[in-house]
């Protein structure tokens, strides 16, 4: 008979096996090549928790999914491109529209023009334009190459379009790979309407995000998602292409980013990491483990645990900082648009857009 240790030592060499095999899958199937990450300082005690996004009035509630980005025309109409293909918007009189459809499930950023016309970012398609003759696809490559992660998209009043490219290697459906990753593979690219000519301003960003013009448009602000920062791209003659932090360790990944009337701007935060899974982040065996596993990374992904917003002066202050920090009733807000003293809210994790009334903020 076989003694205790002979079993001992053949599950050991089992063991040892599986593990093996476990890594070599881990190191050799992984579709990434991950850097440590920083994250932001835990501490915003200079920011207090409060829960004014659970005070905002639900708009189109149970017919918009996961309604993204917002915008507001002239007239007060809002559009928001949802994740069921169509670009909605509502009205005045309070009645919601199915205006166009484009298709699929990859709108992100929208902008409204000065003639009045949509210009959205498609992830697969590029930049498109939208307006009541129909879609046309503005801008699909850059330099030869096809533009693969259009994100969020401005229009400067000489009808320069400037817009993001989040990621230059991974797709919509996988950015979670380009966090884990965390390398560099985002773009501000440039769309001349005159000449159809589309260039690139900035390369190597962290997941570039949200895209504004500040007041009097002499620069851009950029949002690096992963990098927690935001940069201020110069567009005036004296500095054009001069580029600057102009907000970093912010207490989340900013995502979109809108310039309020008063010359501040509003950016949309999101939490990246559940409590407690910080240290994925500065492991390369976890991010690994996790891309190559994906079912797993839901238990680290923490986009839908909470909401936050902050206001930024245009020296990058923060003056203002408005939570759901349980996600009660907003979570997974991408963007914050002012208008007539309201604040519109996109959110990836609801039915609805929120109104909030900044009067009692």
């Amino acid at each position: 008979m076989k003694s205790i240790q002979y079993y001992l030592t053949a599950f050991s060499s089992i063991l040892l096996a599986c593990l093996l095999a476990i890594t070599l899958q881990v190191f050799f199937f992984s579709p990434i090549s991950p850097d440590p990450l920083q994250l932001p300082p835990a501490s915003t005690s200079f920011l207090p928790t409060n829960s004014q996004l659970q005070g905002v009035i639900k708009l189109g509630e149970g017919i918009l999914d996961k309604p993204e980005d917002v915008c507001v025309d002239r007239e007060g109409v809002v559009y928001t491109a949802t994740r069921d293909g169509w670009i909605k918007r509502l009205q005045t009189n309070g009645s919601w529209e199915n205006w166009r459809m484009i298709g699929g499930d990859t709108l992100l950023g929208i902008t409204i023009t000065t003639a009045g016309h949509l210009i959205v970012c498609d992830s697969e398609k590029g930049l498109l334009k939208v307006s009541e003759d129909g879609v046309t696809v503005l801008a699909s490559h850059v330099n030869g190459v096809k533009i693969r992660f259009a994100d969020d998209v401005i229009e400067a009043s000489d009808g320069s379009v400037y817009f993001s490219v989040a990621s230059t290697k991974f797709g919509l459906h996988n950015w979670q790979l380009d966090l884990l990753e965390a390398k560099p593979h985002g773009q501000l690219l440039k769309h001349d309407p005159l000449s159809n000519h589309t260039s690139t301003l900035l390369d190597h960003l962290c997941f570039a995000n949200g895209v504004a013009l500040s007041k009097d448009q002499d620069y851009l602000v950029v949002c690096e998602t992963w990098k927690f920062r935001c940069l201020k791209y110069w567009l005036d003659e004296e500095n054009r292409g001069k580029t600057e932090i102009f907000i970093d360790n912010l207490p989340g990944g900013p995502d979109n980013i809108n310039l309020a009337p008063d010359g501040t701007f509003w950016i949309a935060l999101l939490q990246l990491t559940r409590r407690n899974f910080e240290f994925v982040h500065g492991s390369k065996l976890s991010k690994h483990l996790l891309a190559t596993f994906p079912k797993l990374y839901e238990r680290v992904n923490g986009l839908g645990e909470k909401a936050m917003v902050v206001k930024v002066d245009s020296n990058g202050r923060i003056l203002k900082k408005l939570d759901d920090p349980n996600g009660e009733v907003m979570s997974f807000v991408t963007s914050a648009v002012e208008f007539e003293d309201h604040l519109y809210l996109g959110s990836l994790n609801t039915n609805f857009i929120g109104k909030l009334p900044l009067k009692f903020v």
